[in-house]
């Protein structure tokens, strides 16, 4: 850390600190380059995923509220079943689980 800013390396101190206090072990990002490609897969399926179950609960509601037609629900309906095919295609090829998507926020919870 020597090689920072003061100002920085003062946000990393009480950051640390924070993660100490909380018993949170500190997460950093991996440079592995091996890793790369697969750590982009899971940030970008899990904003995918944040995304669907957002889209979702908004087309139940409009579906309940009566505010859609037959065919616009079935065209919905087929939307989300193939986006849940992809989302499971991209899943095995980045060797990914559902778990995997549910990003720890720490002292937050889960993400989904």
């Amino acid at each position: 850390m020597s090689d920072r800013p003061d100002a920085l390396r003062d946000v990393f101190h009480v950051l640390d600190s924070v993660d100490a206090d909380l018993g949170v072990t500190p997460r950093r990002i991996a440079a592995d380059p091996d890793n790369v490609e697969r750590g982009l897969a899971q940030l970008v399926l899990t904003v995918v995923e944040l995304l669907r179950q957002l889209m979702e609960r908004q087309a139940i509601r409009r579906m309940e509220g009566g505010s859609l037609t037959d065919d616009q629900v079935d065209r919905l309906g087929q939307t989300f079943m193939k986006l849940d095919e992809r989302m499971t295609e991209l899943k095995a090829q980045f060797d990914l689980g559902d778990d995997d998507l549910n990003l720890d926020l720490g002292p937050l919870g889960r993400l989904l």
